[in-house]
């Protein structure tokens, strides 16, 4: 039990690390990341432009789900030696979950909401913190895609460790 709550820090710390590398030393660098509003504002402003946030966004999300996956699956597979695809789906499962409610409270309230990092110059009147409500929302959203996402990562788990 201990193991597996020691996992599940670890990669919530590789979810912050790759975050701030997405990142880099400056939060427009993300700007995908934030609410619709402020990024429609932010274009207004022309601080950024949806063509390259949307490039920005792919050359981030692409290796941050690749690297994500890839980590899952080490954990469960070489780390935990699980073998079978339901043993490896309730990890997974786990997993991404908590990932999941650790994005919504740690990452968009705790670090998002109370970090000058993610203030974009010239876009310090607007306000780009997502309420409870709103994280709520997104991430009971996200409980049900991650249900489906936990089958693909125990399918891989099942099909390289079996």
């Amino acid at each position: 039990m201990m193991r597996i709550w020691l996992q599940l820090m670890l990669y919530c710390a590789l979810f912050t690390l790759m975050v701030k590398i997405g990142a880099g030393n400056h939060a427009l660098h993300c700007l995908y990341f934030y609410p619709k509003p402020y990024q429609e504002e932010a274009y207004r402003r022309k601080l950024a432009d949806r063509e390259t946030v949307e490039r920005k966004r792919r050359r981030f999300m692409i290796p941050f789900f690749l690297v994500m996956l890839a980590a899952l699956v080490g954990i469960i597979g070489l780390w935990n030696g699980v073998r079978g695809f339901w043993p490896a789906y309730g990890q997974a499962l786990l997993f991404l979950e908590v990932m999941n409610a650790y994005d919504g409270a740690v990452i968009d309230r705790l670090w998002v909401g109370h970090s000058r990092f993610w203030v974009i110059s010239g876009m310090e009147d607007v306000n780009y913190v997502q309420t409870w409500e709103q994280v709520l929302k997104k991430r009971a959203v996200l409980c049900v895609i991650w249900i489906g996402g936990a089958a693909i990562v125990a399918a891989v788990v099942a099909g390289i460790f079996a």
